[in-house]
């Protein structure tokens, strides 16, 4: 079957494609949500001056601020109704997953099947609505206090304004997670990584603008410009062989008899990833690490003395920031693959039905011995996540490069690319299989 499936991948082509009709609806569908993504993170919210907020972020870009921004699309320079974009979808998503991880209630809820998941995404709902709200009041007092040599971000600050701030960026939050439920549904891929994906692919064109024009006026030398876009095709590389990479651990199922019949006696493997955790502790480290920076850019310098210390010591490229970035990075990848992967859960699961792995007594033994393994490669993911993360503050604070040429955006655009190419192939071999099946009937039916 391996070997069928195979070479059914291989044979996969333009024709195929053009005959999978089911397909092609999938792919319009999820283009055309993109679309009105895309239309709605420059649809601006009502009372803001877009001339002094433009002025105020190009001041603030360095900090959360700018990767907000490269989650979002351009919304939050644009101050848009998706300002917000998926973030709080995500956050709730993630504080869910590490709450069934401690929670015995949700845990046991968790194990119900298709209906408790419901549920636990109902909830995830309800804290997306949560966390929107918080952020979006946020937002509305952070845009009422910014002011520049232009005058300031709000014409009219006060209760309305921040009403309908909330309002609108809660109801364009919701939006989204409505959006991406629909692609992930009847669309190809997963929809919430496709919104993000589709926003850093479309600031993607003015970062390679940028960049050309720091080397027009000479900001840039040609041989630093070949030389990060050839890095950049390195890291690419990387990252795909780095995601692609497993380590499969060989389990074997016992022969049992069942009258005059043999069965089982098959060997599978079962495979970890080196990335177990994927983009969430970078993701994680930036948000900690650049919100004391941002907070002391909202108040312009005016906040308490120690925060404008901490903001010192914590400045992109200073040797403080480059430590405590790669700690926390190195730590929500340990805390985060024990939440998504539980040896003793695993090895229980094999146990109950019949698979051992050879040599190691099933039980406990088996699940120490996942544990080993998956500590060694979680050691190496972290290191590949810090090494890819660390990258762009090099750029950034060395060479002035944008953000979008950084490692946290391109590891974002490869893996959600290889999910999403895989999706397609799974489409067509099944198209492909669905028309095997039909061709064998029909010659059945002649026979």
């Amino acid at each position: 079957m391996a070997s069928a499936a195979e070479q059914l991948a291989a044979n996969i082509n333009f024709g195929a494609f053009a005959k999978a009709t089911e397909l092609k609806k999938r792919i319009w569908f999820t283009l055309g949500i993109l679309v009105v993504y895309r239309l709605g993170t420059y649809v601006p919210l009502p009372g803001i001056d877009p001339q002094v907020l433009a002025d105020i972020f190009n001041q603030q870009q360095s900090g959360l601020l700018g990767m907000f921004n490269m989650f979002a699309g351009g919304a939050v320079e644009r101050m848009a109704i998706f300002a917000l974009s998926i973030m709080p979808y995500i956050s709730s998503a993630i504080i869910m997953q590490l709450m069934t991880a401690v929670s015995p209630k949700l845990e046991a809820l968790k194990k119900e099947g298709e209906q408790g998941q419901k549920k636990i995404n109902q909830y995830t709902r309800y804290g997306t609505v949560i966390l929107a709200t918080v952020q979006g009041y946020g937002i509305a007092m952070g845009l009422e206090g910014m002011t520049s040599s232009a005058g300031a971000a709000v014409a009219d600050p006060g209760f309305f304004f921040r009403l309908s701030t909330v309002i609108t960026l809660v109801g364009g939050t919701i939006f989204l997670m409505w959006l991406g439920e629909q692609i992930t549904a009847r669309g190809v891929g997963n929809g919430i990584s496709l919104i993000i994906f589709g926003g850093i692919v479309a600031e993607l064109p003015s970062a390679i603008v940028e960049t050309l024009e720091l080397g027009r006026t000479g900001a840039l030398s040609a041989l630093v410009i070949i030389s990060v876009f050839i890095l950049a095709v390195v890291v690419i590389t990387f990252i795909v062989f780095i995601e692609r990479a497993q380590r499969r651990i060989i389990v074997q199922y016992p022969k049992r008899q069942v009258g005059n019949q043999m069965y089982g006696g098959e060997s599978s493997h079962l495979p970890l990833k080196i990335n177990t955790p994927g983009v969430i502790p970078p993701i994680f480290a930036s948000a900690l690490l650049l919100m004391p920076v941002t907070i002391a850019g909202f108040s312009a310098g005016q906040g308490p003395e120690f925060l404008n210390i901490v903001t010192a010591y914590l400045g992109r490229g200073q040797p403080l920031f480059l430590i405590v970035y790669a700690s926390l990075i190195i730590f929500f990848a340990f805390f985060y693959t024990a939440v998504v992967f539980n040896p003793a859960d695993t090895a229980d699961n094999l146990k109950k039905h019949g698979g051992f792995i050879p040599g190691i007594r099933p039980g406990k033994n088996t699940a120490e011995y996942l544990d080993y393994v998956l500590t060694r490669l979680t050691v190496v993911g972290a290191g590949y996540l810090t090494m890819i993360s660390l990258l762009p503050e090099f750029l950034i604070s060395k060479l002035a490069v944008p953000f979008f040429f950084g490692g946290t955006s391109l590891l974002i655009v490869v893996t959600v690319t290889m999910d999403t190419v895989s999706q397609v192939q799974s489409h067509l071999l099944a198209h492909q299989y669905e028309g095997l099946i039909k061709k064998s009937r029909l010659r059945g039916r002649r026979r």
